[in-house]
């Protein structure tokens, strides 16, 4: 067969199926066959082909890059994404082409992949998992949205050349009978032949063939087709290509459609058949469910029993094809011998069905007659084989939705009502309506109807709550419906809660009655145990943090506690977080300070965490909050505490999958309010513009806005138009005067005159904006970011809002630093734009207009009406979350790591919907529990941690263990491929160019892009930095450095893209500077950790080093300081001036520099004692200093740029107004040859260029005299006891010999007067050899006395009561304890030194001596429980470091 139409020389030849079958050879020679080289020839020659005439990706390559300089974007990464994609799916090289070709073929010119385009990428190229598919679609998308989909598609017929369509040969040859056979009975109707031998002896001889033309005719029968079980699956064989899925479905679907409900009444409660059809097979089955219910009937009310019967056996006759036998000419029927018997079987089946049917067609007494009953016996073993892959043992039974009892869910309804709306079908409410037009495709969402009357009707009067409750809500009356409904969970129990609501429904308020619960749980005797709890609020954004922060806080005031705000803009000390009652965070601040390990005092301290806007968990934010929910959880269980989880979310289409994520309980702690709950009723319009050119589809955004407008103000109402840019607000105010002028419909715009508007006018003649003016006397107002306060209408000046529609006539496109890109409009932000719409106490109903472009017009109907279950994207983030659990110390090893996971959203949606998470259907089959796909993705995380030296991972036994790299990750929230980096180009010297550029390089910034609009901005910014920028203009990393020392010399930038990116790359680098600073103090570098200190202080001050540290006082002139920076005035000059700059003096004795003395004594030869005195140079002020000042101390050898100790100091303003002296004591290593000198450093931590150094000299060091080796323990006979000559002192032993230390010793001891010194490890003797001495005393000098010296008064008691029986019972003896201080002097040793090494002991001890970080006693001891508790009680010395 010639490939692609080419063309075909020669006879034609057999295939090697024929040939296999058929002994038939090849013929003609004897050479070799060579099918390798032959296939390998032809693919050559068909590549070729598409070369010289088809569409291969190099062409497709060149023309999208020329079509993307056109345009002027750039389209690489995009194309570089589609080649990737095909270098995963097709590894071999003469093939990645045509994946790519096919990848971008098949997606440039939809929007989603269809189900026959997705078969075909598979029959193509194998089983690829979909997210591959959509990865590559995604960018192939990418490209159509950035130079039109028309220009695409355009671009993409251009390359389509007219082939040779010769045609193939055999293409119009029919295989086979010149007229239709008799078909094989199927599979489950005969015996089970497979043990029959088979042996092949057809023959092929095609010398002699010359077929001629014979008429057949066919005796045709009309066919009753029959509706049942059968013919469901093949219908649902059309949609589905898993059997396995098709045989579950079809029992469901059957048990619906023959329910006992008859047509009238389910056409009058049509919500259930379609729900129920719906959740069993899914929207996008909707034309199946049409062809399902529209032979209902037939399915429902099957023929006659004995009609049914006929016409079963009449059509499986007929559709086996049993027509008058034609008589054919020359033909030749090959057939093997399994085939003969299969027929032979279908003959014999075919005439006792037929006899069956006249049977039942003549005789009316046969009722119970059944085809399956006769053939039992025959069909048993093949019907079970050949059904086993269809019917599964486990039969799934339909089971009827549950009803939870306070989930109020309308939407079920918009599943009956399907539009295809950008051409897409999605479901919709009732009553909707869709208009289309040239310019535009709106889709219009009435007002929701009433909530239930019953529900929460009676509304719960805030005077009946208790005092504490009463305080909470002062001002307010009553709850409303649905904090009525949910107060007696709330606010009597503990059980954990999902509250999922509309905007603007009251969420607060609920997460207000937890908060009160929480109080009033911890009062006794009337007063609030204020250290005993803390609430935890856990906002999404900074500005929603403040916000909460302010409303809880005015509200908990008069209870006397303490709320604030801790977010990366406000950061507050331990003993401030310790002192307050309610922290207000965001998710990733409270990750940050959890994480610290051994760090458990807060979180044992937290009794109620609120979550709010759960919903995003599908978003960025949403694998933060997965790791913060399994940490509390974990820590739950473990610790056995109570930790109330409350979540707060909008309306959210799986919100058991989230109850389940938080365990909440969907009967008792589940709640759910759909938009019928809303305080005012929202209407909603989805206006999608189908222009394609960029200015093109800014106009008609605009026309579309202005005609809203006009339309809202015709009718009484206000309107606001929201924009995403700050220059929008006042272009899109320009161009709706503009159109309202050329439309004349400028009067509809002004407001009515009154003393509001008066008002409003005189405020607005004090502004020195001008165009404000211009607004105002058109109707028009604007406010952003960027206006003075001054320029800003007070609260007290607006006027109600009735509708608010969120109008951009850029579409919803906003640019986001994180991603580098534009992106959608967040499902957050749409829904805080639509909380406005309307207030309560003014309006019946509000509005909400999203004005996209057509292609996201289906993308905001989902969000905004449930359509799509939120996804995790935790499995992206697996590995840094792994990392700080394990710097934690929650896990250990890989089983505790897949224990952790199963806490996750994650794991959750995993068992749900596997396939979304690259895990194909079969595999979750075999392993529900999805443990072998949990240990998959941990072992690869691990191993990843492993190359990043951040996490040691010991394969065999699965344990993991930290290290200071992976510790230090998990505290500054660097990702672990920014860390592999960090270990490829860190070095022990680098200048602040190359600093720079490592920052540069981090993976934190590498979504980010260079564009084309921005070269000239970034060159002109090159030209000005103090450094080298590596890299350049062109590169990420270049962009990342200019813009980086743009930052730190206050060079302003104009591009809104480079302004947007300039604030993501400060933010971040900061951070990850001092993640940087922390690992080469780890490292042991000093002169590293000095530079990254001020790198990092750099970027936080704005300034170079090199200019005056007087910059740093916010109070003092730029005129003053140029001055300063003039004259080359030092803090010591400045300090020293007459007293008429007093203003500088005083900032310049603010300045907190320190005065350091060390004073050296060596305790060995090797070990240095170092005490360090600490003096303020400096005059405290709050406003400039704060709460406290900390510093950094190290000492480091210049010579060796090694640092020997390094510790945090902190200096309180106790301290310094009291002028106390703070002391340090330290040891520090030492070395022979001593060195010269080591510097010991002080250096601030905020303030830039506040550094102060001492000298330790160590030329006149006198180190202590070298000890002695110790003594060899000689292998001696064991001495017996009665060495003692005396038979009172034999029997006080109960053994018989003395051991090794004491026999080497017993000479000294017991027959000379020499003082001894003695030094043996615990247990070897040492008290028995004290006795020996003396019981000479006693021997020698019966009147002398004996002294006993011990350290402890415990051991004195222990000696004295062991002694009162052995010595003074037994001896006579007296023994009398005493107190006093005996110290011996240690030059009357003389001779008697016995200094025995530790491996002396009597019994082996084996020690294991592991380090720990962490400077105070609790949280150290904490950190190391874990690990001692797994030491199995083996012997474990634990020590810290600082």
């Amino acid at each position: 067969m010639a490939p692609h139409g080419g063309r075909v020389t020669g006879l034609p030849r057999l295939t090697s199926f024929l040939r296999s079958h058929a002994n038939v050879s090849r013929s003609g020679g004897d050479e070799e066959y060579d099918l390798a080289q032959v296939l390998a020839i032809k693919r050559e020659e068909r590549n070729k082909r598409m070369k010289e005439n088809g569409i291969t990706w190099p062409r497709i390559k060149d023309q999208v890059e020329h079509l993307g300089k056109h345009n002027n974007v750039n389209l690489e990464c995009y194309l570089r994404e589609v080649w990737e994609v095909a270098r995963q799916v097709a590894p071999e090289l003469d093939t990645r082409d045509e994946a790519a070709t096919l990848l971008f073929t098949l997606s440039h010119d939809r929007s989603v992949l269809t189900v026959k385009q997705r078969l075909k990428l598979r029959q193509m190229l194998g089983d690829v998992k979909p997210l591959l598919l959509e990865r590559a679609h995604k960018a192939v998308r990418n490209i159509a949205d950035l130079v039109s989909e028309e220009d695409l598609v355009e671009l993409m017929n251009n390359l389509h050349i007219p082939e040779n369509t010769s045609t193939m040969f055999g293409a119009n040859i029919k295989i086979g009978p010149l007229a239709q056979t008799p078909e094989l009975l199927p599979m489950d109707k005969l015996l089970d032949l497979t043990k029959v031998k088979v042996v092949s002896q057809a023959t092929l001889n095609y010398d002699d063939y010359k077929p001629e033309p014979v008429e057949v005719q066919v005796k045709k029968k009309a066919s009753k087709e029959i509706y049942d079980k059968s013919w469901i699956e093949m219908e649902m064989l059309k949609y589905y290509t898993d059997i396995s899925i098709v045989a579950e479905l079809s029992k469901g679907t059957l048990t619906l459609l023959v329910s006992s409900k008859g047509d009238d009444e389910l056409q009058n409660d049509t919500t259930l058949i379609l729900l129920q059809m719906f959740d069993l097979l899914g929207f996008e089955r909707f034309e199946l469910i049409q062809t399902l219910l529209k032979h209902r009937q037939e399915i429902k009310n099957p023929p006659p029993h004995k009609d049914l019967k006929i016409a079963e056996l009449l059509n499986d006759l007929e559709n086996r094809g049993m027509p008058e036998r034609p008589v054919f000419g020359q033909q030749v029927t090959v057939m093997n011998e399994t085939e003969k018997q299969f027929l032979k079987q279908a003959r014999k089946e075919e005439k006792k069905l037929l006899r069956t049917a006249k049977q039942l067609a003549v005789d009316d007494n046969v009722e119970d007659f059944s085809p399956e009953t006769l053939k039992a016996k025959r069909e048993t073993a093949l019907r079970e084989a050949s059904q086993a892959y269809l019917f599964k043992k486990r039969d799934r039974v339909y089971t009827p939705e549950v009803k939870y009892p306070f989930v109020f869910d309308n939407h079920d309804k918009a599943k009956q009502t399907a539009g295809f709306i950008a051409g897409i079908k999605i479901a919709l409410p009732e009553g909707f309506t869709r208009t289309t037009d040239s310019m535009k495709e709106e889709v219009e969402i009435p007002v929701s109807e009433q909530p239930p009357q019953d529900v929460g009707a009676k509304l719960f009067p805030v005077c009946e709550l208790d005092k504490i409750g009463q305080m909470a809500f002062k001002g307010c009356k009553t709850l409303n419906r649905i904090q009525t409904v949910v107060y007696p969970v709330a606010y009597h129990t503990n059980e954990n809660l999902l509250i999922c609501a509309p905007t603007g429904a009251g969420k607060t308020n609920i997460a207000m009655l937890t908060v009160v619960h929480q109080i009033r749980q911890h009062i006794e005797s009337g007063v609030i145990q204020k250290d005993k709890f803390k609430v935890v609020y856990i906002a999404p954004m900074k500005a929603l943090a403040a916000e909460m922060a302010r409303n809880f806080g005015k509200r908990l005031e008069p209870l006397g506690l303490t709320v604030r705000e801790l977010t990366g803009d406000m950061h507050l000390t331990k003993p401030e977080i310790m002192a307050t009652n309610m922290i207000i965070t965001t998710p990733e601040k409270w990750d940050v300070t959890t994480r610290k390990p051994g760090d458990t005092q807060l979180s044992q301290l937290v009794k109620l965490l609120i979550i709010d806007e759960v919903h995003l968990l599908h978003g960025d934010r949403g694998p933060v909050l997965e790791t913060l929910v399994a940490r509390t959880l974990r820590m739950v269980e473990s610790q056995q505490s109570m930790i109330r989880i409350v979540g707060l979310s909008a309306t959210l289409p799986n919100y058991i999958d989230v109850a389940s994520f938080l365990r909440v309980n969907p009967f008792k702690g589940l709640f759910y309010f759909d938009g019928r709950f809303r305080p005012v009723p929202l209407g909603l319009s989805f206006i999608g513009v189908k222009a394609m050119g960029r200015f093109k589809q800014m106009e008609d955004m605009d026309k579309v806005t202005f005609d809203k407008c006009l339309h809202f103000l015709e009718r009484g109402h206000q309107v606001m138009v929201f924009v995403h840019a700050r220059n929008g607000t006042l272009r899109t105010a320009e161009n709706l005067i503009k159109l309202a002028q050329e439309m004349g419909k400028t009067k509809e715009f002004l407001p009515d005159e009154g003393p509001d508007v008066t008002r409003a006018r005189k405020e607005l003649g004090r502004s020195r904006n001008k165009k404000l003016h211009e607004l105002f006397d058109s109707g028009f107002g604007v406010h952003h970011a960027g206006l003075l306060r001054s320029d800003s209408v007070s609260k007290g000046e607006e006027h109600p809002l009735k509708t608010i529609p969120n109008l951009d006539f850029r579409g919803t496109d906003i640019y986001n630093s994180k991603h580098g890109t534009m992106v959608d409009l967040g499902i957050l932000d749409v829904l805080q734009i639509f909380g406005r719409a309307g207030r309560p106490q003014f309006d019946t109903s509000g509005h909400g207009t999203i004005i996209t472009t057509h292609d996201k017009l289906t993308h905001y109907l989902s969000l905004l009406t449930n359509q799509y279950p939120i996804e995790s994207s935790f499995i992206n983030h697996l590995a840094d979350n792994l990392n700080a659990e394990v710097s934690l110390g929650n896990v250990t090893n890989v089983e505790e790591a897949i224990e952790w996971m199963s806490y996750t959203y994650l794991f959750v949606r995993m068992r749900k919907n596997p396939q979304v998470y690259g895990l194909l259907y079969k595999e979750a089959q075999q392993d529900p529990t999805l443990e072998l796909f949990r240990r998959e993705l941990l072992t690869k995380a691990a191993r990843a941690l492993d190359k990043a030296r951040m996490v040691r991972y010991d394969e065999g036994t699965g344990y993991l263990h930290i290290t200071d790299m992976g510790r230090v990750a998990s505290q500054f929230y660097i990702k672990y491929d920014t860390v592999e980096i960090f270990n490829e180009f860190l070095k022990a010297v680098m200048n602040e160019a190359d600093i720079l550029a490592v920052i540069s390089q981090s993976s934190e910034f590498s979504q980010l892009k260079v564009r084309d609009e921005e070269l000239n901005e970034l060159d002109d910014l090159h030209h000005q930095c103090e450094v080298a920028a590596m890299g350049g203009v062109e590169n990420l990393h270049g962009k990342v450095n200019i813009l980086l020392q743009s930052h730190i010399s206050r060079i302003r930038v104009d591009s809104f893209s480079l302004v947007s990116d300039v604030n993501y790359i400060t933010e971040n680098s900061v951070r990850i500077t001092r993640a940087l600073f922390e690992i080469v103090l780890h490292r042991s570098w000093p002169l590293m950790a000095a530079r990254l200190l001020t790198m990092a202080k750099m970027l936080e001050h704005q300034m170079w080093h090199f200019e005056s540290p007087m910059k740093q006082f916010a109070r003092l002139t730029h005129e003053i300081i140029d001055k300063i920076e003039d004259k080359r005035l030092t803090i010591e000059k400045i300090r020293d001036m007459d007293h008429r700059e007093i203003e500088v003096k005083a900032a310049a004795w603010q300045f907190p520099l320190l005065l350091l003395e060390a004073t050296i004594q060596p305790i060995t030869r090797t070990v240095l004692r170092v005490k360090l005195d600490i003096k303020a140079e400096f005059t405290w002020n709050d406003k400039v200093h704060g709460s406290q000042e900390t510093y950094w101390i190290w000492v480091e050898d210049p010579d060796t740029n090694h640092m020997y100790h390094h510790e945090q100091f902190t200096l309180t303003k106790k301290q310094v107004v009291r002028r106390e002296e703070q002391q340090l004591v330290f040891t520090i290593p030492i070395f022979e040859p001593m060195p010269n000198q080591y510097y010991v450093k002080a250096i601030s931590d905020k303030w830039l260029s506040c550094e102060s150094t001492c000298v330790m000299n160590f030329k006149n060091l006198i180190l202590p005299e070298r000890h002695p080796p110790h003594t060899d323990l000689l292998d001696l006979e064991p001495l017996p006891v009665t060495a003692l000559n005396n038979s009172e002192l034999e029997m006080l032993y109960k053994f018989s010999h003395f051991n090794p230390i004491q026999t080497q010793l017993f000479h000294c001891l017991y027959h000379t007067d020499n003082n001894v010194l003695l030094g043996a490890p615990t247990g070897s003797g040492k008290t028995i050899a004290a006795e020996i001495a003396m019981f000479r005393i006693f021997h020698e000098a019966p009147e002398a006395k004996v002294v006993y010296i011990a350290p402890l008064k415990a051991l004195v008691r222990e000696r004295v009561e062991d002694w009162r029986v052995r010595l003074q019972e037994k001896l006579g003896k007296r023994v009398v304890e005493l107190t006093g201080d005996v110290s011996p002097d240690i030059r009357a040793i003389q001779m008697g030194l016995y200094n025995f090494r530790p491996s002396v002991r009597p019994v082996p001890l084996e020690v294991h001596i592991s380090g720990f970080p962490g400077k105070h006693y609790c949280p150290r001891m904490a950190t190391m429980n874990k690990p001692t508790f797994q030491g199995k009680w083996v012997p474990v010395l634990y020590i810290y470091w600082q």
